[in-house]
Protein backbone atom coordinates (compact mmCIF):
# COMPACT_ATOMS: atom_id res chain seq x y z
CA UNK A 1 0.00 0.00 0.00
CA UNK A 2 1.10 3.44 -0.99
CA UNK A 3 1.71 5.53 2.13
CA UNK A 4 3.11 9.08 3.55
CA UNK A 5 6.33 8.86 4.97
CA UNK A 6 7.20 12.08 5.81
CA UNK A 7 5.31 15.72 6.51
CA UNK A 8 7.98 18.60 6.30
CA UNK A 9 7.40 22.16 6.32
CA UNK A 10 10.16 25.29 6.76
CA UNK A 11 9.57 28.73 7.77
CA UNK A 12 11.74 30.84 5.42
CA UNK A 13 12.40 29.71 1.58
CA UNK A 14 15.61 28.43 0.56
CA UNK A 15 16.00 26.09 3.67
CA UNK A 16 16.14 22.25 4.40
CA UNK A 17 12.51 21.72 5.57
CA UNK A 18 11.77 19.73 8.90
CA UNK A 19 10.03 16.82 9.38
CA UNK A 20 6.80 17.53 11.43
CA UNK A 21 3.65 15.17 12.87
CA UNK A 22 1.36 16.52 10.92
CA UNK A 23 0.14 19.47 7.92
CA UNK A 24 -2.69 20.96 7.54
CA UNK A 25 -3.31 21.74 4.01
CA UNK A 26 -6.07 24.76 3.19
CA UNK A 27 -7.44 25.71 -0.50
CA UNK A 28 -5.99 28.16 -2.61
CA UNK A 29 -3.10 28.35 -0.06
CA UNK A 30 -1.25 25.24 0.27
CA UNK A 31 0.50 23.70 3.52
CA UNK A 32 -0.11 26.55 6.60
CA UNK A 33 2.75 27.54 7.99
CA UNK A 34 4.97 26.91 4.93
CA UNK A 35 7.08 29.21 3.04
CA UNK A 36 6.45 28.06 -0.36
CA UNK A 37 2.49 28.38 0.37
CA UNK A 38 0.26 30.65 -1.93
CA UNK A 39 -1.85 30.89 -4.43
CA UNK A 40 0.09 29.26 -7.23
CA UNK A 41 0.64 25.77 -8.93
CA UNK A 42 3.20 24.86 -6.68
CA UNK A 43 1.63 24.77 -3.33
CA UNK A 44 3.04 21.27 -1.89
CA UNK A 45 5.98 19.23 -3.24
CA UNK A 46 5.96 15.51 -3.08
CA UNK A 47 9.02 13.24 -3.40
CA UNK A 48 9.30 9.68 -3.81
CA UNK A 49 11.56 7.61 -1.25
CA UNK A 50 12.63 5.66 -3.71
CA UNK A 51 13.63 8.16 -5.52
CA UNK A 52 15.80 9.97 -2.43
CA UNK A 53 16.92 6.51 -2.37
CA UNK A 54 18.65 6.89 -5.64
CA UNK A 55 20.54 9.93 -3.58
CA UNK A 56 21.29 8.01 -0.45
CA UNK A 57 23.35 5.91 -2.39
CA UNK A 58 25.43 9.05 -2.40
CA UNK A 59 24.61 10.80 0.74
CA UNK A 60 23.73 8.10 3.15
CA UNK A 61 22.69 10.72 5.86
CA UNK A 62 19.76 12.61 3.56
CA UNK A 63 16.57 13.35 5.64
CA UNK A 64 12.99 14.06 4.75
CA UNK A 65 13.38 17.69 3.88
CA UNK A 66 16.61 17.41 2.34
CA UNK A 67 14.99 18.11 -1.41
CA UNK A 68 12.82 20.84 -0.12
CA UNK A 69 10.09 18.38 -0.42
CA UNK A 70 6.52 18.66 1.66
CA UNK A 71 5.73 15.08 1.50
CA UNK A 72 7.69 11.96 0.80
CA UNK A 73 5.90 8.56 0.15
CA UNK A 74 6.09 5.18 -0.77
CA UNK A 75 4.86 3.35 -2.77
CA UNK A 76 3.55 5.50 -6.26
CA UNK A 77 5.58 6.27 -8.85
CA UNK A 78 4.99 10.11 -8.39
CA UNK A 79 7.28 10.70 -11.64
CA UNK A 80 5.29 8.75 -13.84
CA UNK A 81 1.85 10.63 -12.92
CA UNK A 82 0.08 12.62 -15.38
CA UNK A 83 -0.46 16.56 -14.46
CA UNK A 84 -4.33 16.47 -13.42
CA UNK A 85 -4.17 13.05 -11.35
CA UNK A 86 -5.41 14.08 -7.68
CA UNK A 87 -4.42 11.66 -5.06
CA UNK A 88 -5.78 11.35 -1.61
CA UNK A 89 -3.41 11.80 0.85
CA UNK A 90 -5.12 11.15 4.82
CA UNK A 91 -7.90 13.20 4.67
CA UNK A 92 -6.89 15.39 2.11
CA UNK A 93 -6.85 15.36 -1.68
CA UNK A 94 -4.04 17.31 -4.50
CA UNK A 95 -4.02 17.40 -7.59
CA UNK A 96 -1.05 17.53 -9.63
CA UNK A 97 0.54 20.40 -11.30
CA UNK A 98 3.70 20.21 -12.48
CA UNK A 99 5.92 16.79 -12.80
CA UNK A 100 9.47 18.32 -11.99
CA UNK A 101 11.59 21.74 -12.24
CA UNK A 102 13.96 23.73 -13.73
CA UNK A 103 16.81 24.74 -10.87
CA UNK A 104 17.57 28.10 -10.71
CA UNK A 105 21.25 27.40 -8.79
CA UNK A 106 22.08 23.54 -8.15
CA UNK A 107 21.41 23.12 -4.46
CA UNK A 108 24.00 21.40 -2.04
CA UNK A 109 23.12 18.05 -3.11
CA UNK A 110 23.66 18.45 -6.58
CA UNK A 111 27.10 20.45 -5.77
CA UNK A 112 28.44 17.45 -3.64
CA UNK A 113 26.73 14.51 -5.72
CA UNK A 114 26.97 16.34 -9.24
CA UNK A 115 22.98 15.30 -9.90
CA UNK A 116 19.65 15.53 -7.50
CA UNK A 117 16.44 13.75 -8.30
CA UNK A 118 14.14 16.95 -7.26
CA UNK A 119 14.15 18.47 -10.84
CA UNK A 120 13.47 15.38 -12.83
CA UNK A 121 11.40 12.92 -10.13
CA UNK A 122 9.93 15.77 -7.71
CA UNK A 123 6.64 16.71 -8.49
CA UNK A 124 4.05 19.75 -7.23
CA UNK A 125 0.82 19.97 -6.56
CA UNK A 126 -2.58 22.24 -5.58
CA UNK A 127 -5.24 21.38 -2.28
CA UNK A 128 -8.43 20.24 -3.28
CA UNK A 129 -9.60 18.94 -0.55
CA UNK A 130 -8.26 20.55 2.77
CA UNK A 131 -7.26 18.54 6.10
CA UNK A 132 -4.48 16.83 7.43
CA UNK A 133 -1.60 14.96 6.65
CA UNK A 134 0.32 12.36 8.99
CA UNK A 135 3.27 10.16 8.17
CA UNK A 136 2.04 6.56 7.85
CA UNK A 137 -1.82 8.06 6.12
CA UNK A 138 -2.27 6.07 3.50
CA UNK A 139 -1.99 7.31 -0.56
CA UNK A 140 -5.10 6.40 -2.81
CA UNK A 141 -5.00 7.67 -6.76
CA UNK A 142 -8.34 8.54 -7.61
CA UNK A 143 -10.16 8.86 -11.09
CA UNK A 144 -10.88 11.90 -12.56
CA UNK A 145 -12.56 14.47 -10.97
CA UNK A 146 -13.02 12.32 -7.77
CA UNK A 147 -12.53 14.23 -4.32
Amino acid sequence: MAQVVSVNISEKKGTVKKAVPEIHLRLRHGIEGDAHAGDWHRQISLLAEESADKMRALLPDLQPGAFAENINTRGVDLKRLPVGTRLRLGETVVEVTQIGKQCHSDCEIKKVTGTCVMPTEGIFAVVVREGRVRKGDPIEILGEGET
